[in-house]
């Protein structure tokens, strides 16, 4: 672990240096990111200004509730998203012969080459949002709950991480999986909804329990407001280990298909 510790420091260190060559590229896109935000919450004031509950959410709580959301986004694209976007182009031109000569793990190496600063600074900016949902519903957690908390919200970015990585590994088996990104984050859409949201037992089965990118959000969410659920906790936490698990496995089974540039 101290080895692999000491490969991402380097990783990140490479990142800020890269940063503060391109200073207006991380200020720009870290103004957008903050917007977006902005204006997630902005459409949620609009909304509860012609309603008091949407599925059975109030006002606040659903600000928690895309808070959450937002926060694990931000630690996806800053701690993973470069790295994981640029490994289906690595793979078409045979770059990915890069990380096969790394001392590390190579899908270790090929996820967690690159940071995005911008992202991680508005993590912070989603964090806010959720603590002052927090103080606007009065709630008090104990610092077992935020512990806990934690945990699911690593939970959550592992997920998400397993279900991209594993998505894009599709590049191992055809020439071009250019786009697949952007359908993953039409899919992420849902983790903003409220669980109770999904009426259809097709959709409940679709996105609560397959692919659980509505748990990631909603568990945390509902363990802050309503207190720890050992059900959905238990299986927010199994579904991280079974997709992650899932994605190491697929993932050296698209490794050992890898052509690489010399050949």
């Amino acid at each position: 672990m101290a080895h692999y510790l000491k490969i991402w420091l380097a990783s990140a260190r490479y990142s800020l240096v890269r940063m503060m060559m391109f200073r207006f590229d991380f200020f720009l896109w870290s103004t957008v990111e903050l917007v977006w935000i902005v204006v997630n919450v902005l459409m949620i004031s609009v909304i509860y200004s012609h309603t008091d509950r949407m599925a059975g959410w109030s006002k606040y709580e659903m600000l928690l509730l895309v808070g959450t959301s937002m926060l694990i986004q931000r630690l996806l694209m800053g701690f993973f998203w470069s790295s994981i976007f640029e490994m289906s182009r690595n793979i078409r031109t045979g770059n990915f012969d890069f990380f096969l000569a790394q001392p590390g793990n190579v899908m270790f190496m090929a996820t967690t080459r690159k940071l995005d600063p911008d992202s991680l600074i508005n993590s912070v900016a989603a964090l806010a949002v959720i603590v002052y949902a927090a103080l606007q519903l009065h709630l008090h957690p104990s610092t077992l709950d935020l512990v806990v908390y934690a945990s699911m919200i690593f939970s959550g970015l592992m997920i998400h991480y397993s279900i991209l990585v594993s998505t894009i590994s599709v590049a191992f088996w055809i020439t071009n999986a250019q786009g697949i990104e952007g359908s993953y984050f039409t899919l992420t859409e849902f983790s903003r909804l409220p669980r109770e949201a999904f009426k259809a037992l097709a959709g409940r089965i679709l996105f609560v329990w397959l692919l659980p990118v509505v748990v990631v959000s909603n568990v945390p969410a509902n363990t802050l407001l309503h207190g720890f659920s050992p059900l959905f906790a238990l299986w927010l936490f199994g579904a991280a280990i079974g997709w992650f698990a899932f994605t190491v496995w697929i993932f050296n089974r698209g490794l050992k298909r890898y052509s690489s540039a010399s050949s």
